[in-house]
């Protein structure tokens, strides 16, 4: 199992813009197979025959991450913002054809809580049942495009802080199955599932052949092999449901301790973290590598 291993471009700018593009020889020397990159917007002025370019000179692949928002939420009972929901990912099939992407992941459902203002409600069980409704509706229609584009989305359970949506890989697969489209599978997330699954090994297990990406994250977000996570167990699983997708690094959080600090805000690298990187991708490699000999 030779998974390739790539960093989200957060780690070193953003937003990430046209002026940034030399950022993917940093991340190849690095050691790196493709970059994480979200969904370019408007003023981010990235040129997508211009990155890429830069990633063919890099050598380096690319999966892309989506920004939904309230007004990008194919669940919302608002209809402009479930069209807005719609029209977005559609643009995300559209984007990722010209950058030369075939994977675009994240919570594609819309509807963010805390990071996006807006606290959760208490809900009766019928409006649940529609705003789910409304979610696999959307993501039927949306799949069908990334699928003749050759494309597949990647639906991404969040914590129960960031959606009330779906939190779990147990509903991440009810959402799979529910679509029933080669065009949706499932992203794994080791910062969210080490909250919401019971165990991180047997979730992957159950999960199975749906998974189209994961993303290797410690539970405080840091740098691989600073936490608690197995990685020998959990890449362990990986190997035994024959999984061979990119496999990405988030380390978000940053060596940083002082009272009151916005841990949950993206701030710039206070330091050079190359060292640090370099460790953490070796270690998710050596433990993708050696899970092929632990069955």
């Amino acid at each position: 199992m030779k998974n390739p291993i790539g960093i989200i471009s957060m780690q070193f700018v953003r937003p990430f813009t046209g002026a940034h593009l030399n950022v993917l020889q940093t991340i190849k020397a690095i050691g790196f197979d493709f970059i994480e990159l979200l969904v370019p917007e408007p003023e981010d002025n990235l040129d997508s025959t211009a990155l890429r370019d830069a990633l063919a000179e890099a050598g380096l692949d690319i999966v892309l991450a989506a920004r939904v928002n309230t007004q990008r939420s194919i669940s919302s009972d608002d209809p402009a913002a479930r069209q807005g929901g719609l029209d977005y990912l559609e643009h995300c099939v559209e984007m990722a054809d010209a950058i030369g992407a075939k994977i675009t992941g994240g919570p594609l459902y819309g509807e963010p809580m805390v990071f996006a203002g807006r606290p959760p409600l208490p809900r009766r069980a019928d409006e649940m049942k529609a705003r789910a409704d409304r979610m696999i509706e959307g993501l039927s229609r949306v799949a069908s495009k990334a699928r003749a584009a050759g494309q597949v989305f990647a639906l991404e359970p969040l914590n129960r802080f960031e959606t009330d949506m779906l939190n779990t890989t147990i509903q991440g697969i009810a959402v799979i199955d529910a679509v029933n489209d080669a065009g949706l599978g499932l992203m794994l997330d080791t910062f969210h599932m080490n909250m919401e699954d019971q165990s991180i090994p047997d979730a992957i297990r159950l999960a199975g052949k749906r998974t189209v990406h994961f993303q290797a994250n410690e539970n405080h977000r840091g740098f691989p092999g600073t936490g608690n996570m197995d990685w020998p167990a959990i890449m362990r699983a990986l190997s035994q449901i024959n999984y061979q997708g990119p496999v990405s690094l988030e380390p978000f959080r940053r060596d940083d301790q002082r009272l009151a600090l916005p841990i949950a805000h993206w701030r710039a690298p206070a330091e050079d973290e190359t060292e640090k990187l370099k460790s953490g991708r070796a270690l998710i490699r050596a433990a993708l590598d050696f899970a092929e000999f632990a069955q």
